[in-house]
């Protein structure tokens, strides 16, 4: 039976060799046959060559170089194409979640699981990361039409067989957590103590985070074009309602002259609106435009030890 370890590294050059080090120790007891695939997400530190070092003095160790800053799911595909254990964990390279929690993983999905995901407690992260994080789910669960645990990322022992699933889902905007949650297979939960992050900071701003939940709700729902579809109706509802006030008002002689600011804020309204719901259906255009173009996932600039 064989292990892979799958991680995503950007500007983690202090972080690696612990990393490292702390997965040797805790999985040899378990696997007899393992191997560590770090993905170098283009670094502006000095972490692919740490990876290199790391990758001649354990053989277990595989090294990828991405051709540039691509994302961490991206990198994490890149992994994934590449392992080759029959289990593969899937992780973070901070440490927050830490190796000593796989052997246990994996004693929980021998008890008939394809798949056991973490769920961390008592995050250790700032109060602000905590919040947006939360709102981050929430919003996603929403737009997204499905319960999505907050408490469980990337964190995870997953079989061959949902890995391939994973690998042969191509699309251009990519998120692992709603990818697993959509190809199925039975399901495990185990808690986690959530650790303090080793060092460093995480990479994840308050722009990104936006960004990243624009995409996967734009990738995997059209509930914001049917909220605009509702709103739409509504409106159109009103304004019929609007049009009968003002025939009765014509019939029974009572019309007024209409002032200019209430032309103007109508106007100005209904134009803002038509203007918004032109850019959402512009953003779901623009996805397919990507999708459509067929380029790769992920571009790798350099390997080390993965022969």
């Amino acid at each position: 039976m064989m292990l892979s370890v799958v991680t995503a590294v950007y500007n983690a050059e202090s972080i690696v060799d612990t990393l490292v080090d702390e997965l040797i120790k805790h999985i040899t007891p378990v696997f007899d046959s393992f191997e560590i695939i770090l993905v170098d997400d283009f670094s502006l530190d000095n972490s692919w060559e740490k990876i290199e070092t790391l990758s001649e003095r354990f053989p277990v160790v595989k090294g990828i170089k991405l051709s540039r800053n691509f994302g961490q799911h991206y990198a994490l595909t890149a992994g994934l194409d590449h392992a080759k254990g029959d289990w593969v964990v899937v992780m973070d390279c901070d440490l927050q979640d830490h190796p000593s929690e796989i052997p246990k993983m994996y004693a929980i999905a021998n008890q008939g699981y394809h798949m056991v995901v973490a769920s961390r407690q008592n995050r250790k992260d700032s109060f602000d990361k905590r919040f947006f994080s939360y709102l981050f789910w929430k919003v996603l669960s929403y737009f997204t039409d499905s319960k999505i645990n907050g408490t469980v990322a990337n964190f995870g022992i997953y079989h061959r067989k949902v890995i391939n699933a994973i690998c042969s889902m191509r699309e251009q905007n990519r998120f692992f957590p709603t990818m697993i949650n959509w190809v199925g297979f039975k399901r495990g939960t185990m808690m986690v103590e959530h650790n303090k992050r080793h060092s460093g900071k995480s990479n994840y701003t308050m722009k990104k985070l936006l960004k990243l939940a624009t995409d996967i709700i734009l990738v995997n729902s059209d509930k914001v074009v049917m909220l605009f579809v509702k709103l739409g109706l509504v409106i159109f509802l009103l304004s019929i309602a609007v049009g009968v006030f003002y025939l009765v008002q014509k019939i029974l002689d009572r019309t007024t002259v209409l002032g200019f600011t209430s032309i103007m804020i109508s106007v100005w309204v209904l134009g803002g609106l038509i203007i918004f719901i032109l850019g959402i259906i512009g953003l779901y255009i623009g996805k397919v435009f990507e999708g459509v173009k067929g380029r790769p996932v992920y571009i790798i600039e350099k390997t080390s030890n993965t022969a």
